[in-house]
């Protein structure tokens, strides 16, 4: 069986370690023939759908696709036989049950290809087979292979149209590169893209990728057609060829900006460091500061993406309720005006008034996918929108209503397109006053020595900061007040009174013979403890071989109270176990689907996967605002926008809960880079933070439900993640009304609560109501790490922890629990 390895970082070393249940060997399934392999029924047809929908088409001059019939195609490029179908990771690292080749796509398709071209490099590769590495370590690229000009002339005395492929790998826990073979084209790649260009008369480039990649060289070559296919799973090949033949019209959507140059996003002058990133664009995260700021940067906008049919979107009414959050309602008409049939995606943005607090020039407040249209069909679409989405916080009190959502006074423009920079003007509404949506607590404070400058269209003229070689406006970030210690004092939890076991199982409870307050007045200390960490190891003897870690029932004395053991997997691209499970689209292509009833339908069916191998938790959605190109986890993510990315996961969230298992949306705050990730400090103002990278969750804990939670590696403002009471107890719990389970990522760092020193690790963990340490314990290569005793230690002890906190933790995870009986 093979052997992968990993990197762990603990406690500030590093480990090597070797391990048997990730990698490649899948144990009893190991030999078993593709075509024996389980797969779930009507699976196939579900992930070929998604990924067709999550194809971008940015370029087509000339309407060179779809490939017609009579033509036939030469195909360049290595990726063509090492595809990236997905990136590396605990997010994409999937035993697939079947890969479809792209050659095998193009013929399921009809296109017919060079096959003389395709042995060339079918023999080259055989020779040069690539490295994947380990651990944080992987490939960005495969090397490519150097291309005779003999060889291209000969393609084109052949064939009509050439494909150009260039691959891009994506990986956890390490970042992109501003690097040829990374970010840039390599010399190699360049010299392709030369002699096949400058010899064919047509020319489509196929993007393989994870991440957005540089695309200047668009300016460099003539090619007439450009399709960012992403990474599509084991559907790739299909999805894709039915796209280049044309059988599907390509109805993706950019979630994100493609800029001119990486310097052109706001971001890149602040990220990617060791100790700490400075915030500084503030709410004006993609699309937000280039519609702002910088329009001519923008080389592709946001929700940008071409069709083979064309279609006329056409305002019928907009109706508006009286509620205290009045909810919009935006009828659009939309008609295909083109020749083929074909989706559309109707995006409504806003424009609020810059008033006292500055604003985005746009920001999404809804769309919506048609129903494929025949050509001269049309169908009037709902686009709901309510004011709490377009409200703005304010966390200096500039307006007079410190920290709280509220609408400025004035015009609110309402624009209807396909894209951020094309949707015209639809509606305008007028308010006379300001209008407060919500009041929140002062979360998250800044420390007054991490002070910066943030961007904002009404600085006072005299403060400024220089991004991307621009002098623009800024104001000072936001100061707080608030005194966290007392405001934990005030919500100790009051003790339920030990009873002594009683006998009662939780079965009992579910049947309601019972309370759970009795239940879990029967729970000794070292249960109650013991309810608060996860079992130990990663693939535990309690679930299915590969699984990552057990928590809930994980000792015998819980077991023989009817507490299950209740086993997690990785999951944004499907179960991470060792077993042949469903290889998703990367997140991304999840999302440029702008489809969530489709995106909720393929989670139905990766629920039932999981449940049909006991899996009780997802380890997904990864939904992290993509604030940086370079991010190594943005193929897990999915968008630079809160509303685009909450609507998602929620979806998924959904869909996994109803097919049988339970989400895990992920990571619970502003896991915005890999670089140093257990350490690294995200200085973020207390108006993004609410705004951006909070606001993604908000609607996916409001509209998906989910019954778990994972928090980040990383600091927010000063604290961990997996410590942070403002986060986790706040704004989370008292706040949206989340009454679900907190896991942490696998593993912790160290720390001494500030508010109380006596208390620290687990136990300053459990005041902050993140319920469990995952995966619980760790034993490599003959060091043990083990489960700390800070509960014991400062249990009742003056400033100690409460037995109450310890209960407050059980009924969460016990709640859960409940569900899995």
């Amino acid at each position: 069986m093979a052997e992968n390895k990993f990197l762990l970082k603990v406690s500030e070393k590093v480990f090597l370690f070797k391990n048997k249940f990730l990698g490649a060997g899948l144990a009893q399934e190991e030999n078993i023939p593709v075509g024996e392999r389980i797969i779930t029924p009507g699976m196939p047809e579900q992930v070929r759908a998604l990924a067709e929908e999550g194809i971008v088409l940015l370029k087509n001059e000339g309407h060179l696709l779809p490939i017609q019939p009579e033509q036939k195609v030469s195909v360049f490029g290595r990726i063509q036989h090492d595809w990236f179908f997905v990136g590396y990771g605990s997010g994409g690292d999937v035993h697939k049950p079947y890969e479809i080749s792209f050659f095998e796509g193009l013929e399921k398709a009809g296109i017919t290809y060079n096959k003389e071209l395709k042995a060339i490099y079918e023999e080259w590769c055989s020779s040069h087979v690539p490295d994947h590495g380990y651990w944080g370590h992987w490939p960005y690229h495969h090397d490519e292979m150097p291309l005779e000009q003999s060889i291209v002339d000969k393609a084109k005395s052949k064939t009509d149209v050439a494909m150009v492929i260039i691959g891009r790998a994506a990986g956890e826990d390490r970042e992109n590169l501003l690097e040829e073979g990374c970010y840039y084209l390599t010399d190699i790649e360049k010299d392709m893209l030369h002699k096949v260009t400058t010899t064919f008369d047509k020319t489509v480039v196929i993007m393989d990728c994870g991440n957005i990649v540089d695309l200047a060289f668009l300016d460099d070559y003539k090619i007439d057609a450009v399709v960012y296919a992403w990474q599509l799973g084991q559907e790739n090949a299909n999805a894709l060829g039915n796209i280049l033949a044309g059988k599907v019209s390509p109805s993706g959507k950019l979630t994100d900006t493609i800029a001119n140059r990486y310097e052109d996003y706001p971001s890149s002058a602040n990220f990617g460091k060791e100790e700490y990133n400075n915030y500084v664009e503030d709410i004006y995260v993609g699309y937000r500061y280039f519609t702002t700021f910088a329009k001519e940067d923008v080389r592709y906008p946001f929700g940008f993406g071409l069709s083979y049919t064309t279609f006329s979107m056409e305002l019928d009414r907009v109706e508006v309720s009286s509620d205290a959050n009045a909810r919009y309602e935006f009828y659009v008409k939309v008609t295909n005006t083109g020749d083929v049939a074909g989706k559309e995606v109707v995006q409504l943005y806003v424009e609020a008034p810059q008033g006292k607090l500055g604003k985005a020039a746009r920001s999404l407040a809804g769309f919506k996918k048609t129903e494929v249209l025949e050509p001269g069909e049309c169908e009037l679409v709902c686009i709901q929108t309510y004011e709490s989405d377009f409200a703005s916080f304010d966390d200096a009190g500039i307006t007079g209503n410190k920290d709280c959502f509220l609408l400025e006074a004035g015009t609110y423009r309402f624009y209807v397109g396909s894209d951020c920079l094309s949707a015209r003007e639809a509606h305008t509404k007028v308010y006379a006053a300001d209008k407060v949506m919500m009041q929140c607590q002062e979360v998250c404070i800044p420390a007054a020595d991490a002070a910066f400058d943030v961007l904002n269209p009404t600085g006072d003229g005299n403060v400024v900061v220089a991004t991307n070689g621009k002098s623009l406006p800024a104001t000072k970030r936001a100061a707080g007040s608030r005194d966290l210690r007392q405001r934990i004092l005030d919500h100790i939890p009051q003790e339920i009174t030990p009873t002594g076991n009683k006998g009662i199982k939780l079965a009992d409870v579910k049947a309601g013979k019972a309370t759970l307050e009795a239940f879990i007045a029967q729970l000794s200390d070292e249960d109650l403890i013991n309810l608060t960490r996860g079992e130990g190891p990663m693939n535990s003897a309690l679930g299915v071989s590969g699984n990552a870690g057990a928590f809930g029932g994980i000792t015998q004395s819980l077991r023989d109270k009817g507490i299950p053991a209740l086993i997690t997997a990785d999951g944004p691209a499907g179960i991470r176990i060792r077993r042949y499970t469903t290889l998703l689209p990367c997140g991304t292509a999840i999302a440029c689907s702008w489809n969530p009833e489709l995106v909720e339908a393929t989670f139905v069916k990766i629920g039932e996967e999981a449940k049909r191998f006991d899996v009780d938790v997802n380890l997904a959605p990864g939904m992290n605002i993509h604030r940086n190109p370079l991010c190594g986890r943005n193929f897990e993510y999915y968008a630079e926008d809160p509303l685009l990315s909450g609507r998602v996961a929620a979806a998924c969230v959904r869909g996994l809960q109803v097919g049988g298992t339970s989400s895990c949306p992920k990571h619970f705050a502003c896991n915005n880079q890999e670089t140093n990730r257990n350490y690294n400090d995200s200085r973020v103002s207390m108006r993004a933070l609410r705004e951006i990278y909070l606001k993604n969750f908000e609607y996916c804990v409001k509209e998906g439900k989910p019954q778990n939670i994972m928090t980040s590696y990383n600091k927010v403002n000063g604290v961990w993640s997996h410590y942070n009471y403002d986060l986790v107890t706040t704004v989370l719990r008292d706040e949206w009304g989340y009454q679900g389970n907190v896991l942490t990522d696998w593993w912790m760092r160290e720390d001494t609560s500030p508010e109380f020193p006596e208390i620290s690790n687990n136990a300053y963990r459990t005041r902050a109501q993140v319920d469990v340490l995952m995966p619980g314990n760790l034993s490599q290569i003959g060091k043990t790490f083990k489960f700390d005793k800070q509960h014991l230690k400062t249990l009742h002890a003056t400033n100690g922890l409460k037995r109450g906190e310890l209960q407050r933790i059980a009924g969460n995870v016990l709640r859960f629990a409940i569900t899995r009986l």
